[in-house]
């Protein structure tokens, strides 16, 4: 019995001794998300590519890099196009938040939830998890790398695979890409 008691005091030494990944909150404020749409068609050169700000309302990571997660509210993305009129980026964005193609009303979130990471510092991390996107979920990997604490990358995904039908326009000659980018900065506090 004396010997069982030993055992279960050293296995609970050796197991505190291990470090364990500290959880942290994202650092909303100073972080980004941008998503970039793209033209497409006969008459591409007549229409906008887009950029939106998809602000973090919330997120997790940990420390040691384990885990990442966040949401997006749909309804705070908000479209940049800096070389737009003011007039025509509410335009954009009523169509971006409508029932033609978020639907923010009825899918109020965007989430994204790691399933696993791999890599390090030196050579940067794939992270692999689930984005959950116009009430769809899809699994997605994507390459981050990190620098004074901001873990940067790129996304791509693809309108389609999340349910929701790439905006077309004049018939068809002008259209929006199904594939849109999104170019992230999570900065851990």
């Amino acid at each position: 019995m004396r010997r069982i008691g030993l055992l279960v005091s050293v296995l609970v030494c050796l197991t505190t001794g291990v470090a364990q990944a500290a959880t942290h909150q994202i650092n909303t404020s100073q972080s980004s998300l941008i998503v970039s749409v793209f033209r497409t068609g006969l008459f591409a050169f007549a229409a906008d590519d887009h950029q939106i700000n998809a602000p973090i309302a919330s997120g997790e990571i940990d420390d040691p890099l384990t885990s990442v997660s966040f949401v997006v509210s749909a309804a705070q993305l908000t479209v940049l196009d800096p070389k737009s009129s003011a007039d025509r980026r509410a335009q954009v964005q009523a169509k971006m938040l409508g029932p033609e193609v978020l639907d923010s009303v009825r899918y109020a979130t965007i989430e994204f939830k790691s399933m696993s990471i791999e890599g390090s510092a030196a050579s940067g991390w794939s992270v692999s998890g689930l984005l959950t996107l116009h009430g769809t979920t899809r699994p997605i990997t994507v390459h981050a790398t990190e620098s004074a604490g901001h873990f940067k990358g790129t996304a791509y995904v693809e309108q389609t695979d999340f349910g929701i039908t790439p905006i077309t326009i004049v018939a068809g000659t002008v259209k929006v890409k199904n594939q849109v980018r999104i170019d992230f900065d999570i900065v851990a506090p």
